[in-house]
């Protein structure tokens, strides 16, 4: 299963610094909502930053500079044909020197406790530590990605880092799933999960929790 994922100011005069009050920082928020406008809707994300924390943020320096605009989906893999629906959809940079950051430690789901259920979101990735600006969704739970550190295998024993859940617009993430592929397109496992054409990523940007409700 895991080969299926190989995949890419000047300072102020002294009496006015003192003069000043110092403003109390607040802490960065553990959880962080994120939207992808799709050519076919939106899909909103919540971003697990207080168990994934390497993960989230590196999500969040991809919105935040804009480098998700433009992207697309390309991928739908499908299990079987039963309902209901199983597999996912990927998106990404597809390793864009333009458009990628760094590669990230990896997080595996053992650590975190996020597992790589249904509308989940989760980095590809080659080997463990080289995710940058790849993702995928899943329409339905996948444990087979999860971390296994009792597998002989590195890659069965890391799985894949999930880091955050759908909130709004499964129905965008189905569509998508559905779209078509192409026959030909795809290296090994991937042939036959190309979507063709794929589907656009417009924008991604955070957009704010709702409030808290409160008890009367």
């Amino acid at each position: 299963m895991e080969r299926r994922f190989a995949v890419f100011a000047a300072p102020l005069v002294l009496a006015l610094t003192a003069a000043a009050p110092s403003q109390p920082s607040l802490p960065p928020a553990d959880t962080v909502r994120v939207a992808l406008v799709t050519e076919e809707g939106t899909i909103v994300v919540d971003l697990d930053r207080k168990n994934a924390p390497v993960t989230a943020d590196n999500f969040l320096r991809y919105t935040d500079q804009k480098r998700f605009d433009g992207i697309t989906f390309y991928r739908a893999m499908r299990l079987g044909s039963g309902q209901p629906p199983s597999g996912l959809i990927q998106a990404g940079t597809q390793g864009d020197p333009r458009r990628n950051l760094p590669a990230i430690a990896h997080e595996p789901t053992n650590i975190t406790g996020i597992q790589n259920t249904a509308g989940a979101i989760a980095m590809a990735r080659y080997a463990p530590g080289t995710a940058a600006g790849d993702f995928f969704i899943m329409l339905s739970d996948l444990p087979s990605l999860d971390a296994d550190p009792a597998s002989a295998s590195p890659e069965t024993a890391a799985g894949f880092a999930a880091f955050g859940h759908v909130v709004e617009g499964m129905d965008v993430v189905h569509r998508i799933w559905g779209a078509p592929v192409s026959a030909t397109k795809g290296i090994g496992a991937m042939k036959g999960q190309m979507l063709e054409p794929s589907v656009r990523v417009l924008t991604v940007r955070r957009v704010p929790m709702p409030a808290a409700r409160t008890t009367p």
